[in-house]
């Protein structure tokens, strides 16, 4: 992927890793487009950042999903990076009255939608990138999160299915696999401990600058290349009741 002069679509690109990419592709010389559903947030980054292109879109609905491309299509028809990164976690319980539905609001959102987006965007003859941001969750699940998890396992499947069926075309496929890093991801102060998201960010470009496509950091890296004997023992360590 060249690190400059693309015009960028982000999704959930004005928080957390999103924002850090945003922000991030802005300095590399990009024209960067984010889109989410709250407006006031998508604002406040457009007044710190006037050079970036803000649409509010919820993309839990398969229509705001065929509008956002509609719009770029007809506005923005040289996107030629897609950055599949919008997300929610929750912690909750299989016993929980509403898990059925806040499962499917999380299925959605983390697998619906960047499944719709690639399908829409792939008929851009711009498109030439496709960059998944995906979960060390996927990797090794934590009971607590296990629907978010399930979602990222789905994401780091498909993301290698999809590096094999687009092998021969012109568009690139990356993938992004975070560790727990300190943003509000799942609520507040969950994530006070861990890893700042501008290191995050410094990593995983010196990696594309390098040409990798399987981006990893800390801990994301070490579950990247455990055996199953290895996972079991992490999975439980994870997984154990304190």
């Amino acid at each position: 992927m060249k690190l400059s002069d693309n015009k960028i679509l982000i999704t959930g690109g004005a928080t957390g890793i999103g924002l850090g990419l945003t922000e991030r592709f802005l300095q590399e010389g990009n024209t960067v487009i984010i889109c989410g559903r709250r407006e006031e947030v998508l604002q406040e980054v457009v007044d710190k950042h006037p050079s970036v292109i803000a649409k509010v879109c919820d993309l839990s609905l398969p229509f705001e999903r065929e509008r956002l491309f509609q719009w770029i299509a007809a506005a923005h028809p040289d996107v030629n990076v897609l950055v599949n990164n919008a997300g929610i976690q929750q912690r909750m319980s299989l016993f929980d009255h509403d898990f059925a539905a806040r499962a499917h609001e999380e299925i959605a959102i983390n697998v619906e939608a960047p499944v719709h987006l690639i399908s829409l965007f792939l008929k851009l003859k711009s498109l030439n990138t496709i960059v998944n941001v995906t979960s060390a969750l996927g990797l090794v699940p934590m009971s607590q999160v296990a629907d978010y998890s399930a979602t990222k396992a789905f994401s780091h499947s498909f993301t290698a299915s999809m590096r094999a069926i687009l092998a021969s075309s012109h568009v690139e496929v990356i993938e992004i696999i975070p560790p727990a890093l300190n943003t509000d991801l799942g609520g507040k102060g969950l994530h006070d401990y861990a890893p700042s998201v501008s290191d995050f960010i410094a990593h995983i470009f010196e990696q594309l600058t390098k040409g990798e496509t399987t981006l990893t950091f800390g801990y994301s890296e070490s579950l990247s290349k455990i055996g199953l004997e290895e996972w079991q023992q992490v999975f439980d360590r994870m997984n154990t009741p304190r």
